[in-house]
């Protein structure tokens, strides 16, 4: 573990970039950026392309270590380069900026209300060649859809039996069961995922270390609890489909809760912009999201 990045991630002032769009979700994250589905012909050019929005990201000058802490990584990003480097050294090296992992392989169907994580199969190969690209921790998301105490505490323990094998590699792991912003009973969901999370870490060391991403909760500073606990490193926010304003004005109601946004942070960008409207745009939200972030 990088002691140095440790302190960055628990005590730093700013938000988590989440890059990580997978397979699924690619083609949606590149219609937004302006480009459609007929442009490109294969698997391969689609994620060439996604590989250079998030390198314009990565390199812009609006993307820095003042507002940003760390930056969420697909597995071909991981792999692919930035100026010659491997993504994760030119972050950290270059930037300043913690480099994670997105390492699920997408969801399970609906089952007692919630959607647990497919099997990841070659998860220790995928943990292994993380360390040897200087990648610091870990994301995964499962999400929850009905207050269904079944399937809450089943996706909670996946999340923690998966979390701890990572902590194995001495990676700290991002823990993301998401929970609808559009389900009917979400308040009640949080209350039963946050008891479920508490329960957990009562049972684990005290000198684990472990990353929270959460759904914005109802209830302002409802996971303050989480955060007070000595083994969480940092509870982090996912925009989960809200616009940019709603994200970050709530946000703002939520000590030390800070953002991890994806969408909500390439919001407007396009890749018919010259570059310094590029910039322009990206710097307008990446500042926007810092001051939610820090309120």
């Amino acid at each position: 573990m990088n002691k140095k990045q440790l302190e960055v991630m628990k005590n730093g002032k700013g938000f988590i970039a989440a890059l990580d769009q997978s397979g699924g979700s690619t083609p949606k994250a590149l219609a937004a950026y302006g480009i459609e589905s007929d442009e490109y012909s294969s698997e391969a050019q689609m994620f060439d392309l996604v590989h250079q929005m998030r390198t314009r990201i990565i390199k812009s000058p609006a993307f820095t270590k003042d507002h940003i802490l760390g930056a969420i990584l697909f597995e071909r990003t991981m792999d692919s380069l930035v100026d010659d480097m491997y993504t994760a050294d030119f972050l950290w090296d270059r930037k300043g900026i913690v480099p994670f992992l997105k390492v699920d392989k997408g969801l399970a169907e609906l089952q007692d209300g919630v959607q647990v994580m497919k099997p990841i199969p070659n998860l220790d190969d995928v943990l292994s060649r993380a360390v040897k690209r200087n990648i610091f921790g870990t994301k995964m998301r499962s999400v929850i859809k009905e207050a269904n105490e079944t399937g809450i505490k089943r996706i909670v323990d996946q999340q923690f039996e998966i979390g701890m094998k990572i902590v194995g590699y001495g990676l700290i792991p991002i823990l993301e069961p998401e929970v609808d912003i559009h389900c009917p009973e979400k308040k009640r969901c949080e209350q039963i995922m946050r008891e479920a999370i508490s329960s957990r870490l009562r049972q684990i060391d005290e000198t684990v270390r472990l990353m929270f991403k959460l759904t914005i909760p109802d209830e302002s500073n409802f996971y303050a609890p989480l955060m007070n606990d000595p083994r969480v490193v940092r509870v982090v926010a996912l925009s989960g489909g809200y616009t940019r304003k709603e994200a970050n004005n709530k946000l703002a109601q939520n000590s030390g809760l800070i953002a991890s946004f994806s969408r909500a942070l390439a919001e407007g960008l396009s890749a018919r912009q010259s570059d310094q409207e590029f910039d322009t745009v990206l710097g307008s939200s990446i500042e926007s999201i810092y001051k939610a972030s820090i309120a």
